[in-house]
């Protein structure tokens, strides 16, 4: 077991010998993070943990009383990484706010474990079973799901998923799961929530070049955030039902894929022509959007890994959030502030859905013509498979739970940024506060 290094989390800068504004100083065992400036205790204490593990300290213990329930966290999401391996003890806290970190650290940690895992490990169906088992464990008595899978889902009209997954050897799955506190049969879906799960994206004929597709085991971010997000609602006491659905598929190039120019008719009747294979996320979200809106829940939301175009425009510090009510929108980017984690509005409105031209279906799979906003028109794609014109309906396109390359406040990998705001419109929109 390696030796445990005591931090201490201080508000007087350095002493000299470190260099002028060193945000570490050491001696013996103990580490001290130096933060003159509060405001920037968060940004700090995750700078640290990120240093630390970078210099291969393996075992710390957070001390001292300079240590508060926020910079905690922070630190730990520094002080990972995806080879594992680390220790980390959180100090003299109330029981409340131990709690709280612990059930954050399980449902953050089981979402990079899965981000993070190879394409061979993590394949549709062990995805959608993984994250059944894991909701189940934190409540066996409250949680049921089903699996649907291969022709299953042609069979059941899941056509989007079945398409885009039906070029690979291992089959396209859908998860439904509900979990339902409440014990009654006939009690309503509070919420339900939908999750991006393609576990390998290829392209398609579409294909990625190899540096766009090496980081692509990660396309399957969005189920693993809202099953993550999930995890951490029930742990934080939710009480009413909600229905998740994760769209799981591996988009991959064969003599019996997908391919440009095919016509895909959703359960809705909706006509779609597949004019880019590379733009297959939209086409399984919307059968599990058609799914969710079957439940009647008063509240739909998704998240996936959709569009570069969201990463263009908020790079890998924020979380993209679209929706055709301008309230919930709003409602969502505060629930990101609140809970610590960066989200911004991006626009949506109807004319987007006019610009998915086709000639020969209601629309295509992406727009048409120079100019267009990328990541709005993909929301538009999506808002034709929600109730009621979208009007309680919330899309996150996840620009930032992926970190590409390591940088000084993330770990290369998956992030887990996004579980605590999703997670937070659950409590929000479940306590009749939405």
């Amino acid at each position: 077991m390696p030796a445990m290094m005591k931090v201490v989390l201080c508000a007087e800068a350095a002493p000299a010998q470190w260099g002028d504004k060193a945000l570490l100083s050491f001696k013996d065992d103990e580490a001290r993070v130096h933060v003159p400036n509060a405001a920037e205790q968060e940004r700090k204490a995750q700078q640290a943990g990120r240093k630390l593990d970078a210099m291969g300290i393996k075992a710390v213990q957070l001390s001292g009383d300079g240590w508060q329930l926020e910079s905690r966290w922070a630190f730990a999401l520094g002080f990972y990484n995806a080879r594992g391996g680390q220790q980390l003890e959180w100090g003299e806290m109330s029981a409340d706010e131990l709690v709280e970190l612990e059930a954050r650290n399980l449902s953050s940690r089981w979402v990079r474990k899965m981000i993070n895992g190879t394409p061979e490990e993590v394949y549709p169906a062990f995805l959608a079973a993984e994250a059944g088992k894991f909701i189940q464990s934190l409540a066996p008595d409250a949680v049921s799901y089903r699996t649907y899978s291969g022709e299953q889902l042609k069979d059941l009209g899941y056509v989007g998923i079945y398409e885009v997954g039906r070029g690979s050897e291992r089959p396209p799955t859908l998860l439904e799961l509900d979990f339902n506190p409440t014990g009654d049969a006939n009690a309503p879906v509070a919420a339900a929530l939908v999750g991006k799960g393609i576990t390998f994206d290829s392209g398609g004929y579409s294909l990625k070049s190899s540096d766009g597709m090496a980081v692509m085991k990660s396309d399957m971010g969005g189920a693993a955030t809202v099953t993550g997000a999930l995890a951490l609602a029930i742990q934080r006491g939710l009480q009413q039902r909600v229905k998740l659905f994760l769209c799981c598929a591996e988009n991959l190039v064969s003599g019996h894929a997908f391919k440009l120019g095919d016509i895909l008719t959703y359960k809705n009747g909706i006509t779609v022509e597949i004019l880019n294979t590379d733009a297959e996320g939209r086409l399984v979200l919307a059968d599990g959007l058609l799914a969710a809106g079957a439940t009647g829940a008063p509240f739909i939301l998704d998240a996936a890994t959709l569009t570069g175009a969201a990463k263009m425009a908020l790079g890998r510090d924020y979380n993209a959030v679209f929706s055709m009510n301008e309230t919930l929108a709003q409602s969502t980017v505060q629930a990101a502030r609140a809970e610590h984690e960066k989200a911004w509005h991006l626009p949506l409105e109807p004319f987007h859905v006019g610009q998915l031209t086709s000639s020969f279906a209601d629309m295509a799979n992406i727009h048409g013509g120079e100019g267009m906003a990328g990541a709005s028109t993909a929301a538009a794609f999506l808002s034709r498979f929600v109730p009621e014109n979208g009007c309680q309906w919330v899309h996150m396109d996840l620009s930032g739970s992926y970190q590409k390359s390591a940088n000084d406040l993330w770990a290369a990998g998956g992030k887990g940024h996004g579980v605590r705001t999703i997670a937070a419109m659950l409590a929000q929109i479940c306590e009749g506060t939405g």
